[in-house]
């Protein structure tokens, strides 16, 4: 394998002391209210970090996530319609049915909405079958589904079964980057059928992902997301952002940018820390789809060869990382067995694109090729 050179206490004190910021800002904004009036409540910072462990709770809990089991689910819609809007400045949204089973018998049939989505997988000559946004407008009460507002949804983009695994392989990813830290998506498969309205027959069935929303990853983090663009490393918690780039190093992923927020969300936490949370692992090589490409400016021959784009750390800095990784690496392979789904040729693959991973930080003067003399100095 060659590698190129590249260019805290508990959540509720955290909370405690966040709202505790909020209130002493809104009484020193605060005026005497006009004769008559009826002066507001205040909130208190107990009722303020009540509503924010709520919030998190509630995420925590929802029920989509609660298995790892593949959900089968049916979306009717106008498909034709739906995979001819590949404008990423459209705002078009199809109405539709999503069809899943009750977990005492029988089926709930939830009103949704469509949107594409996307970037690379959203053009046509990538994927004939566009990636989804599936918008809840009742929140799917009393459904697997409840307390979602809209969730993101990976297609199998092309109906052939190499680009099935594609799905199978991408939800690794995202496993494996939740054995890693909290501070990560959580995704589910489906095994999706397509219907279009009045037909009885699926035209296609086949794998999917159901992704995390943004703000739930957030809250669930005990914080709210940020749209703040053009951050250095410096700007963000050292420890999360090491942990990110050194699992992008580790899947062979450069498609993403702190900077641009591209493929990466930004959770900014009760104490004001900011965090980054990655997704999108389709151009990565651990994935190795047929459509991934590196980006020209980076000078990479394919996808399969790595390059660290996180902060310089001294090999003292990277030690304890290294060995937090090396930890759980029979979990992470372990991962490639739960999925019976695999290809098993790509499961024997995955296993020995991790392996050198794993074998390149064992050697100290690999490791000062990779990461000490092609770190970056400032962002990505």
């Amino acid at each position: 394998m060659s590698i190129r050179k590249g260019a805290g206490a508990g959540l509720a004190a955290v909370l405690a002391a966040w709202v505790a910021v909020s209130v002493v800002a809104h009484g020193q904004q605060a005026e005497s209210p006009a004769a008559g009036k009826k002066e507001p409540a205040v909130k208190t910072a107990a009722d303020t970090l009540d509503r924010r462990l709520q919030r998190q709770r509630e995420a925590l809990q929802r029920a989509l996530f609660a298995s790892d089991d593949p959900l089968p689910v049916t979306l009717i819609a106008d498909f034709k319609a739906i995979n001819r809007d590949r404008d990423p400045e459209s705002t078009k949204v199809f109405p539709g049915t999503l069809v899943v089973a009750k977990a005492n018998g029988g089926e709930d049939r939830i009103q949704v909405n469509l949107r594409t989505r996307g970037h690379s997988r959203r053009l046509s000559a990538t994927c004939t079958f566009a990636p989804l946004r599936v918008e809840f407008p009742n929140r799917g009460l009393g459904t697997v589904f409840e307390g979602h507002k809209s969730l993101k949804l990976g297609t199998h983009c092309r109906d052939a079964e190499l680009y099935e695994q594609y799905v199978y392989r991408e939800y690794l990813a995202y496993r494996i980057f939740n054995q890693i830290t909290q501070r990560s998506f959580r995704a589910r498969l489906a095994t999706a059928s397509y219907m279009e309205p009045g037909s009885t027959t699926p035209f296609a069935k086949r794998a999917g992902l159901f992704l995390e929303d943004d703000d739930d990853v957030a809250r669930r983090l005990g914080g709210e997301t940020s749209s703040l663009q053009g951050l250095t490393f410096g700007h963000v918690d050292s420890e999360a952002l090491a942990l990110v780039t050194l699992f992008e190093f580790m899947i062979g992923n450069t498609d993403m940018s702190l900077a641009k927020l591209h493929n990466m969300i930004l959770v900014r936490g009760a104490n004001g820390t900011a965090y980054p949370v990655p997704y999108d692992f389709d151009y990565s090589g651990l994935v190795n789809a047929r459509y991934a490409v590196p980006a020209q400016a980076l000078n990479l021959p394919t996808v399969r060869e790595r390059l660290y784009r996180g902060p310089c750390m001294r090999a003292d800095q990277l030690a304890p990382y290294f060995s937090r990784l090396q930890a759980i690496r029979d979990r992470i392979f372990l991962l490639y067995d739960s999925l019976p789904q695999l290809d098993a040729g790509y499961r024997k693959d995955a296993r020995g694109y991790l392996g050198q991973f794993f074998s390149l930080i064992e050697k100290p003067a690999e490791v000062k090729r990779a990461f000490i003399d092609g770190c970056s100095r400032s962002t990505m």
